[in-house]
């Protein structure tokens, strides 16, 4: 709709003899006006005029238009500002392109290109812990926009399956001499974190473990056969939970999948004289002369041989430009690890391997509990996913009786909707307060309002025949949702221009409360006129319609009741 308005104020500009491309913003005085423009100060500044006067000359110029009433019901000058009421005509013409068009009329984007995600992340051999759900939901939701703003996505969940976590629970298996076949899911839960406690005690341990991950890098056969069998152990259940989570990647790739390209990118990088020695590693020198604060060297080898996350990333890099071509690289990590990007990244754009390609960091804050610490469990330990989910489930289930009678099904999504729409309506850039409690109600600005609202709806709507006609000119005490409807377009251009999706989340959780309040106060059982009564039932259609798509795009399911 701002689109529209937009462009029938360009052709009044011009006819004004203003060159300038108007800005319309959705008015928050729904009882003044639907929309309103500020553009008479700024062309104040460029033509020396007096806003009131420029004000004036366009208002009066619309008003003059013989399709005036195609487009306003009102337009009018307030204190400088253009306060626009749109036609209950234009209102209903456009909603009824939205019902009956493909993904609501949206415009496509005139180029297609290729988006490579990278988000998931986890390590083999350790048990996924609360900040993985941030990438997976986070990743997911993103690739979901983007496929649905018209692009196309390939998305990759990157396992740390070659670093040192590896040769700590190869320490463990040799120490324990179990034997290949014995290696559980339930081992790995315990070796590692003992290990790794292990290694911050004594050094010699902390070495030994780093000499067992060079060799397995290397190629020992042994260690390698040891690795294929943790690798299996561990993969699965990381498959189980992203399975469960509604989380999918094209690719299942890893960091011991870019080894093959390593030499390579060492042989690029030297022949553009890119690596040096220091105290017998080899770098990269990223820092510009305008830095505000100092960038260390990216360590490419360390000076046993080892590589590191740096050297493998870049070599993913080279892989994934050379193989698929992408436009844009993302990548969806912790905010912690911005430095380390920045470090890879300068490496690449320095090297010209991707100098036609956006690399981008979309760094992520951390999950407190409601006292604002790390998230840790009911008996205090520092929370694995899984048990995260169980204790999601679990306070939801308290929070009424008649939940214990749901499906497990249907728990499992109600789940999912908690811990999703907590984290996708925040700015996930900043950290943030999981309140399992209240974000366990099926009140307030929660996955389960959103879910509780969708069937609601549904009921009524399945109620009754879909056989509508179009929308006809008139509003009936409905204009407020009727306008929410129209924002669709600037929200998901808002979502997908940011890669934010906290901007459809809040979009859908304002839709949910017009919507709520507009069916609290029309009695469509009781309405006797038919034509108000269908066109308050397609509404309603149109409204779930849009609910299912934005849950779908923030990674929610929809139960079958609740």
């Amino acid at each position: 709709m701002i689109e529209i308005l937009e462009d029938y104020l360009q052709k009044i500009f011009m006819e004004c003899e203003y060159e300038y491309n108007p800005r319309i913003i959705k008015s928050n005085r729904l009882d003044l006006c639907d929309y309103q423009c500020d553009d008479a100060f700024k062309l104040a500044k460029t033509y020396k005029q007096n806003p009131m006067i420029i004000g004036k000359n366009i208002v009066s110029r619309i008003n003059e238009q013989i399709d005036f009433d195609n487009y306003f019901e009102e337009v009018s000058l307030v204190n400088g500002f253009i306060n626009i009421k749109i036609s209950n005509k234009l209102i209903n013409k456009t909603l009824e392109k939205m019902y009956t068009s493909e993904k609501f009329n949206l415009p496509k984007p005139e180029k297609q290109e290729l988006f490579f995600l990278d988000y998931g992340g986890p390590n083999i051999a350790k048990p996924l812990h609360v900040g993985h759900l941030r990438t997976a939901i986070i990743g997911e939701s993103i690739k979901r926009i983007i496929n649905f703003y018209g692009h196309k996505t390939i998305s990759d969940v990157h396992l740390g399956d070659y670093g040192l976590q590896i040769g700590e629970v190869i320490y463990a298996v040799l120490k324990d001499k179990l034997d290949v076949n014995d290696i559980t899911l339930d081992y790995l839960n315990k070796a590692y974190p003992m290990v790794s406690r292990l290694c911050k005690e004594n050094e010699e341990i902390l070495k030994e473990c780093a000499k067992i991950t060079k060799d397995l890098q290397d190629g020992n056969q042994e260690y390698n056969k040891l690795w294929k069998k943790i690798y299996e152990v561990s993969l699965e259940d990381i498959k189980r939970i992203y399975k469960y989570l509604d989380v999918s990647f094209d690719l299942w790739l890893g960091e011991s999948d870019s080894y093959k390209y390593i030499d390579d990118v060492t042989k690029e990088l030297e022949s553009k004289n890119l690596l040096e020695e220091s105290d017998g590693a080899k770098v990269v020198r990223v820092n510009l002369d305008d830095d505000k604060k100092e960038i260390p060297p990216l360590i490419y080898q360390k000076s046993n041989g080892a590589y590191l996350y740096g050297t493998t990333d870049i070599a993913t890099i080279y892989e994934r430009v050379n193989k698929y071509k992408p436009n844009h690289i993302l990548y969806v990590t912790d905010a912690r690890q911005a430095l380390h990007f920045t470090q890879v990244f300068r490496t690449c754009n320095l090297w010209g391997i991707t100098k036609d390609i956006d690399l981008i960091h979309i760094g992520y804050g951390t999950v407190n509990g409601s006292d604002g610490k790390p998230f840790k469990t009911r008996n205090g330990d520092a929370a694995s996913l899984s048990s995260l989910l169980e204790q999601i489930k679990e306070t939801f289930i308290e929070t009424k009786d008649e939940n214990k009678n749901m499906s497990e099904e249907d728990l499992d999504i109600i789940t999912n909707s908690i811990v999703k729409f907590a984290d996708l309506q925040n700015n996930f850039e900043r950290d943030y307060i999981f309140d399992i409690k209240k974000f366990s109600e099926v009140v307030g600005k929660t996955g389960p309002y959103i879910l509780y609202t969708y069937l609601r709806l549904n009921k009524v709507i399945n109620s009754y025949s879909k056989d509508y006609k179009s929308f006809d000119e008139n509003t009936y005490n409905d204009r407020n949702l009727r306008l929410k409807l129209l924002e669709l377009p600037i929200v998901i251009n808002n979502a997908f221009n940011s890669l934010m999706p906290s901007y459809i989340a809040e979009y859908v959780y304002d839709l949910c409360t017009v919507a709520n309040t507009f069916y609290q106060s029309n009695y469509i059982s009781t309405q006797e006129d038919e034509i108000i009564k269908e066109q308050w039932l397609k509404l309603l259609d149109l409204t779930n319609k849009i609910i299912k798509t934005l849950l779908d795009l923030l990674v929610i399911k929809i139960p079958s009741k609740m």
